[in-house]
């Protein structure tokens, strides 16, 4: 059985053991906070709830060990995810103790929705093995993953990756440069800000907003992305 450790809970790190387990991993948790088998476990209860709804042909579940330490986790794992505060001196720390003790041969991720990798391999001794592996919330829900290598990460690593990652039903989509908020959340931003100047100038509500997204373009967005749907509405010119 493959081996996850999961470094850092929270919704996102408690999601992460929750897609590993519902996948036939071992996951290995360890999260200092006074509360985070408590978070893990009401995270896990609901992917327990909704995963089969959603996936068929789940293998068995596999086994949850809670660690007291980051070396007790690391120490025999295959995958390693960080999801600890998105600072970066803490970030640096955490993946520092975490080579310090993982195999050279295991794929360690961060969950980091704005670092670079380039970012997080500062300082490393094995620079290679650090990548950025970004899901999106719920992550035992949502298959996306972006896969952000710096181009110190070995072509092989990366492949390996994506593969692990499909394993657990995700679907990656490794960049072809790093960029700060890699490229999801800079979409996402982009409405955004647009949103925050449609209420500012009065035109719309934040409801009436929510309400286009919802019951329009989002639900069309489920089954065609941004550049299929002005294709097909292009009819046989297409975009042109």
């Amino acid at each position: 059985m493959p081996t996850a450790a999961i470094i850092g809970g929270g919704v996102i790190g408690s999601a992460w053991a929750s897609r590993f387990l519902l996948n036939g991993w071992g996951v290995r948790f360890h999260d200092p906070a006074p509360n985070s088998e408590a978070v893990l476990n009401i995270v896990l209860d609901k992917a327990r709830r909704w995963v089969p709804e959603v996936y068929d042909q789940l293998p068995a579940e596999g086994a949850l060990t809670l660690c007291g330490s980051i070396t007790d986790a690391v120490s025999n794992a295959d995958w390693v995810q960080e999801s600890a505060p998105e600072r970066l001196e803490i970030k640096l720390a955490v993946l520092a103790e975490i080579q310090a003790s993982c195999s050279a041969e295991a794929i360690v991720a961060s969950s980091t929705s704005g670092f670079m990798p380039s970012e997080l391999q500062a300082g490393s001794a094995l620079p290679e093995q650090i990548l950025v592996a970004h899901p999106y919330n719920p992550v035992y829900l949502l298959p996306i993953v972006e896969v952000v290598p710096s181009a110190v990460v070995p072509g092989a690593t990366v492949q390996r990756a994506e593969s692990l990652l499909s394993d657990i039903g995700m679907k990656p989509i490794t960049l072809r440069a790093e960029i700060p908020a890699h490229v999801g959340d800079r979409l996402l931003e982009a409405v955004w800000r647009e949103a925050l100047w449609l209420i500012k100038d009065g035109v719309a509500t934040t409801e009436q907003i929510d309400d286009l997204m919802t019951h329009g373009f989002g639900l069309r967005w489920a089954q065609k992305g941004l550049f299929e749907t002005y294709r097909t509405a292009g009819g046989e010119a297409g975009m042109k």
